[in-house]
């Protein structure tokens, strides 16, 4: 029996593949109750990831002409800057840095001009348009355009990983789960924060607190694989707690 997330999990990745399914379809294939399915496809259509539609539901792509990363940053501000500010905290002077593409990196980003001589490695067209006349030393990753996150992808045969030497990596998430680890909706974004892991000296994971115990469709990696996570001060002692026990420490 499939936990409510992990078959949100699966549903979304239909989605992924077809864009529109049938309720009836979905009800055989998860082998659940049709009331259990109707409140699954509620709590995603309440995170506007699928739109209801007449039998199905169907992923939900822009609207309005709006990304969805611009619809993001109007979610949790406040908490994105008061991490963006704990984030900026380890930055020093001529470190080489990669900021992830994400909502709360852009407020890292804007920030970034307090600082001198930084190299800074992205694949979120804001974040480089934002650190553009901030006089550091700016590298894209390059490759084809995410229009929903305003980010590059699929960028195996434009850059060679293997030169850079980051001292510290941003890294963001959709979800983060003790069970599952570290979780996000597209695997070609997944792809690229695990290049990048692998080559950063020091891991810091920027998270507000709505994503935690949230597990989406593809694993970035376990809570281990990062130094620390950078969140805001709405995560409940015990929550803490059990979120260190997995090799992560929060601040």
């Amino acid at each position: 029996m499939l936990l409510p997330a992990e078959r949100r999990t699966e549903i979304m990745n239909q989605l992924a593949q077809y864009e529109f399914l049938e309720l009836k379809t979905l009800h055989k294939d998860l082998e659940i109750s049709m009331e259990t399915l109707r409140r699954d496809v509620q709590q995603l259509v309440k995170d506007e990831l699928v739109l209801k539609e007449y039998g199905g539901i169907r992923i939900n792509k822009e609207t309005n002409g709006e990304s969805e990363i611009e619809r993001r940053l109007e979610r949790h501000l406040p908490e994105k800057m008061v991490i963006a500010k704990k984030a900026l905290s380890k930055i020093k002077n001529g470190d080489c840095i990669f900021l992830d593409s994400g909502s709360t990196t852009l407020q890292i980003a804007k920030m970034l001009d307090t600082k001198e001589n930084l190299t800074i490695i992205t694949n979120s067209i804001p974040v480089l348009v934002q650190c553009i006349n901030q006089n550091h030393t700016l590298i894209s990753i390059g490759g084809k355009v995410r229009a929903s996150e305003q980010s590059l992808t699929q960028f195996d045969f434009l850059f060679n990983f293997e030169r850079l030497n980051i001292n510290k990596g941003f890294f963001c998430c959709s979800g983060i789960s003790v069970s599952h680890g570290v979780t996000d909706y597209n695997i070609e974004e997944v792809e690229t924060r695990r290049r990048i892991l692998n080559i950063t000296q020091e891991k810091y994971l920027t998270a507000d607190s709505s994503k935690i115990d949230k597990i989406v469709v593809a694993k970035i990696g376990n809570l281990s694989d990062f130094n620390q996570l950078i969140s805001d001060s709405n995560l409940s002692q015990v929550k803490c707690r059990i979120i260190e026990e997995q090799g992560i420490e929060i601040i």
